[in-house]
């Protein structure tokens, strides 16, 4: 049984000020709970900040939201275990702490593709995967439970997967 969503809001003063102090208040690990109650937290994370709505620039593009969620990651690595993967709040939060990230405007579309370095993205998780195994042994995880999520993970990020 998963658990429901958690969508935390940070404002656009804690962005500016990079002040992650509530969140982590509630859910540093300090605060997690462990075994089955934190297994149900996993995928669960959705993220979202608020004060950019009539900006035009995608929100990776913004500097105060780049280096919020840099900050954000460097406090709380364990995006991977925690954020939900049905929407694309990871990818962009991710995209944020990548060193290199392009925003093209496609003549046309109302999307914007977004150019960034795989080594990047292969670096930048393979990092995070030592941040997530841990939440994975504290919450008692099966391997197989481990390799699922890894897996989804990969496929979230249209990487190619290989089990091994």
């Amino acid at each position: 049984m998963a658990a429901d969503l958690v969508l935390y809001q940070f404002s656009r003063l804690k962005v500016q000020d990079g002040n992650v102090r509530h969140f982590l208040s509630l859910y540093g690990p300090d605060k997690l709970p462990t075994g089955r109650r934190q297994r149900m937290l996993m995928n669960s994370f959705v993220f979202c900040i608020e004060g950019w709505d009539d900006d035009e620039r995608e929100l990776h593009c913004i500097p105060e939201v780049r280096r919020f969620y840099s900050a954000f990651h460097e406090a709380w690595p364990y995006w991977l275990y925690f954020c939900n993967l049905d929407t694309d709040t990871l990818r962009m939060m991710t995209m944020c702490c990548l060193p290199t990230v392009t925003a093209i405007q496609v003549d046309g579309s109302p999307n914007v593709r977004v150019d960034y370095d795989p080594t990047e993205l292969l670096r930048f998780l393979a990092r995070d995967f030592v941040h997530m195994n841990a939440m994975c042994d504290r919450g008692g995880m099966r391997e197989s439970d481990i390799e699922a999520r890894t897996r989804s993970l990969f496929e979230y990020f249209n990487l190619p997967y290989r089990a091994g």
